[in-house]
């Protein structure tokens, strides 16, 4: 059985003066070559001062905007082109009014097939008493969507940009949130109470009724957003932050985007497939009816009121 070497015999070895060398972990140079400390190199004060000036021609010859033949001629050249690149394009646009159809005229696009249908049929085919609504969350109900989805990205990109900067432990920098509003206020906190809850039920409404009256989830889902942000204004952020978190930010968008999306895309794909939907268009007027407008209506509602709360909460905080 072989003994086991101390430290002090294992520094002596060869093995151990080779992996130290193979490491970098000693230079074996160091100590043992003369070594002369190097001096600063300075460069003569009549070389420097050549040096400037010829730099300085250089940049007068190159740059001398007013007298360097080639500048002159590229700004006079840009301001012609862009004269006229501007006449060309008005000219084109002119030109092309010119061809549209007179006001009134029965080749307008106002009057062809497309509106006609949704008058005449839209109660017929979507239910919905307000032809407006049911044009928007029915026939081109998948443009509604792809607006949905604008907000929501617009949203988070804001979310990225405008996000507050922590310290090291994942706190804000900025605790009191009265640095971001003014003091206690005690007419608008009592007007708040009385006005907030009211603002919010009409928005509801606006939502619930966007089928049989003139509204529904865009701008039922802003009136509940002004609610949040009066609310907000009147209590602070940490009373709003008890109801209205980022996270509930993004269940609530996530949800109602993902029900609009699986609800139209079900209906749609029947349509195109002429296969019955089953789903029923109830009787005009009633508000439970119009099929999934109603539906439709509320998760635009909901992402529009969160997308109002969250810029303002982000243009004023940084974040929520």
């Amino acid at each position: 059985m072989s003994r086991r070497r101390s430290r002090e015999e294992y520094e002596r070895t060869l093995a151990f003066r080779f992996f130290r060398w193979l490491s970098g972990s000693k230079d074996p140079y160091l100590g043992r070559v003369e070594m002369k400390p190097q001096e600063e190199w300075r460069e003569e004060e009549s070389v420097q001062l050549d040096h400037l000036h010829d730099h300085q021609m250089l940049r007068d010859r190159i740059y001398d905007t007013e007298h360097n033949r080639k500048i002159i001629f590229f700004y006079k050249l840009y301001k012609l082109s862009a004269v006229v690149f501007c006449i060309g394009l008005a000219s084109l646009l002119l030109y092309t009014v010119s061809y549209l159809p007179k006001t009134g005229a029965a080749n307008r696009p106002a009057n062809n097939e497309v509106p006609a249908r949704y008058i005449e049929k839209g109660l017929q085919e979507t239910g919905a008493v307000n032809i407006v609504t049911g044009m928007i969350l029915d026939y081109r109900a998948f443009d509604t969507f792809g607006e949905s989805n604008v907000l929501f990205v617009a949203t988070v990109t804001v979310l990225i940009l405008l996000h507050a900067k922590r310290n090291s432990k994942g706190e804000e920098e900025q605790e009191n949130d009265r640095i971001f509003e003014p003091k206690n206020d005690a007419i608008l906190q009592a007007g708040a109470r009385i006005l907030v809850p009211v603002i919010i039920l009409f928005g509801i409404y606006i939502v619930l009724n966007g089928h049989l009256s003139p509204g529904g989830g865009f701008s039922g889902g802003a009136v509940i957003g002004a609610g949040l942000i009066l609310y907000l204004n009147a209590f602070g952020f940490r009373k709003t932050e008890k109801l209205f978190t980022e996270k509930v930010y993004k269940w609530v968008s996530f949800s109602a985007l993902t029900t609009y999306c699986l609800a139209k895309s079900y209906s749609f794909f029947t349509g195109a497939n002429h296969l019955e939907s089953h789903i029923p268009l109830g009787t005009p007027g009633h508000i439970l009816s119009s099929g999934l407008i109603l539906i439709l209506n509320i998760c635009v509602g909901m992402v529009v009121a969160c997308t109002m709360y969250t810029f303002y909460v982000m243009f004023r905080k940084g974040d929520f």
